[in-house]
């Protein structure tokens, strides 16, 4: 891994291009695709705000990542920390620079709100039970109201921000399981170190069933249409069902590092469910 890619590979790429791609699927729920200027500067103050979010949780996860992750650029010594800190500030300023052409309330939601989230997160929050879980679910679903702020329009994002806030809370909790060796030598203590595995899967076995019943609920008022629950079985019901089985049949961190990698993409799939549902 030569320099540039370990640079790039810190932002976790793919990561940054899913966070683009929900802001485009949102865009298209709500029916802006052809405002295209708005557009491209909501999805790229989400790409930098992602990118630099992730290069700093690298900084400030060091020796937790020597454990859980130890290809990563920083640890793996690619990637040196003021390099990854500089990156992350410039990105965060690239990030808030392009928001201020925005509308008031995608302002206050990206730069008021979200970043300083993003960072206090990385630096405080990410290693308290359940609120660091809860904090980072909510930025995550933050950034579509931000999307419907940018286009004054954000009553159609409130379903969208729902879900993502739902599916991103069980995947936390679902990844804390798969971090708890580097967590516990870095002191921290998230859920699955406090409480343990088995309360762990409880509560995300219950959160998972408030979205299934929840995500239904658009289906049965009739506010988005059939393919809505066809897309909705397909890409999140199955999935959250897969990750149910195997955390209640493997307890473990294998079988919550597989998990993770799954439901990385079922709010993906919710988004793309919500659109057909609107067509």
């Amino acid at each position: 891994m030569n320099s540039l890619l370990a640079h790039i590979k810190l932002l976790r790429p793919l990561n940054v291009f899913i966070a683009g791609l929900a802001m485009v699927l949102a865009s298209a729920i709500l029916g802006v695709l052809t405002e295209i200027n708005t557009v491209i500067r909501v999805v790229m103050v989400v790409l930098c705000y992602t990118g630099a979010a992730n290069a700093l949780n690298d900084v400030i996860d060091y020796n937790i990542d020597l454990i859980n992750r130890p290809m990563r650029p920083i640890p793996s010594g690619y990637v040196n920390k003021k390099s990854a800190l500089f990156i992350s500030v410039l990105l965060f300023s690239t990030g808030s620079f392009l928001c201020l052409e925005l509308s008031q309330n995608a302002k206050v939601i990206g730069i008021v709100i979200a970043m300083p989230l993003m960072v206090l997160y990385s630096k405080s929050l990410k290693g308290v039970p359940l609120i660091g879980n809860v904090t980072i679910a909510f930025i995550l679903g933050l950034a579509f109201l931000f999307c419907g702020a940018a286009f004054d329009n954000m009553a159609p994002m409130w379903i969208p921000t729902v879900l993502a806030f739902g599916l991103t809370l069980v995947r936390e909790l679902v990844k804390d399981i798969a971090d708890m060796n580097g967590d516990k030598s870095a002191g921290l203590k998230t859920f699955p170190i406090t409480a343990g595995i088995d309360k762990t899967i409880q509560i995300t076995i219950f959160l998972t069933a408030c979205i299934g019943f929840g995500a239904f609920i658009p289906l049965i008022t009739g506010y988005y249409g059939f393919l809505y629950g066809i897309m909705l079985i397909l890409g999140v019901e199955i999935p959250l069902g897969v990750v149910v089985v195997s955390l209640v049949n493997n307890p473990g961190i294998k079988a919550a590092k597989h998990s993770a990698r799954l439901l990385k993409f079922s709010t993906i799939a919710g988004l793309i469910a919500i659109y057909i549902g609107t067509l």
